[in-house]
Formats: C-alpha cells, sequence, structure tokens
C-alpha cells in the first residue's frame, strides 16, 4: 500500500501540502541557500534547472508509492518556506523516514516544529504509520533539538553513511514510535 496523504493539513500557522511545480521559485530561495543546504546530500541548487530535476526526482518516487514530498506553505500569504518528506516507505514494517528543510529567515521561529507536529499527527493517525526515523548529522544541534522536542530518541550513530558536498559525514539516528507520540504528555 503507497503512502498517501490528504489534500492538506492545517496548523495555526501553516498548510502542509503536496508540492507542485508553482512551488519551485519559493524552494529555489530555500534550496539555493548553501547556508540552508550544509548538512544536506544533495548539492545547493544553482538554478532553475536543479530545482525541477528535483520535483521529477520526487515525482518518481511518489510514483513508486516509496516517498510524500510536502511543503509547508505560511497560511497568511501561502509563501512555502519549508519542505518535510517521508520516504524510505515499508509497509510492512509500517515505517517511513522524515526529511526537512526550512527557509533560514524562519529558523528559531517554531515553524517546523509546528509542521512536522501536524506531520507526525498525520503519519501516526489516518496513515497508521508505527515508526518514524530521521538521520541528521551530529553536527546539526539544531536538527538533534528540534527531534528531541518532538520526541525522537536518539538510537546511536553510524560512522560516514552519507556523503555531504563530496564529504563523508556520520549520521545520528533517531527513532519515534506511534505510542510514544500518543502517549506523550500534552502542552497545557
Amino acid at each position: 500500500m503507497p503512502l498517501t496523504f490528504p489534500p492538506q493539513i492545517a496548523t495555526p500557522r501553516l498548510v502542509i501540502r503536496a508540492v507542485a511545480a508553482p512551488d519551485l521559485d519559493d524552494l529555489f530561495a530555500i534550496n539555493g541557500d548553501p547556508e540552508v543546504t550544509r548538512f544536506l546530500p544533495y548539492e545547493t541548487w544553482k538554478d532553475a534547472a536543479a530545482g525541477h530535476a528535483w520535483l521529477e526526482r520526487m515525482r518518481k518516487l511518489e510514483a513508486a508509492g516509496a516517498a510524500l514530498q510536502l511543503v509547508a506553505a505560511r497560511a497568511d500569504d501561502a509563501r512555502v518556506v519549508g519542505t518535510c518528506l517521508l520516504f524510505n516507505y515499508d509497509a510492512g514494517s509500517a515505517r517511513a523516514e522524515l526529511g526537512y528543510v526550512l527557509a533560514r529567515d524562519h529558523w528559531r521561529g517554531g515553524w517546523m516544529r509546528e509542521a512536522l507536529e501536524g506531520l507526525i499527527g498525520h503519519a501516526f493517525g489516518p496513515m497508521a504509520l508505527r515508526r518514524l526515523e530521521a538521520s541528521v548529522n551530529p553536527v546539526n544541534t539544531a536538527s538533534h533539538a528540534l527531534l528531541m522536542r518532538l520526541g525522537f530518541e536518539m538510537e546511536g550513530v553510524r560512522r560516514e553513511r552519507w556523503i555531504e558536498k563530496g564529504r563523508p559525514a556520520d549520521s545520528a539516528m533517531y527513532g519515534l514510535l506511534a505510542r510514544d507520540w500518543h502517549g506523550r504528555p500534552r502542552p497545557a
């Protein structure tokens, strides 16, 4: 059974929805920033062609049922400020890996936490996933802190797992179970 997603998920400040070709201008501003893509395994986008090639790759993964590429758009003006990705989906184990990117001008404002809370709630609700995983460069302290606030547990480090910008990089592995998500204390 492939990953499926509703038309959108609304949070107080965001709409999480499927990526579309008109989003590429906003996404170029995000993925064209070397500071944003510093810890990502793909190259910083240099031109519009890079965005179109990325979108084509995402469409192929979605068609195979193994991934869902989503964008986080501000509810007030529809500007895309980030992406959320569920990938490496394993239907038999009811698990997927989580990826995300956020525009630098939205860092430290709780935007990605809000987006991921909406997505995780849907993944562990209507999508009926049992486990989510995330892989983060251990030097990326902001992603580490975000995952910990969301309830993920660090499960170990895989040495030189990724090639980031042509160099081997370690990968801290995180996991979150649906039962832990549903049993976590809710903010007042």
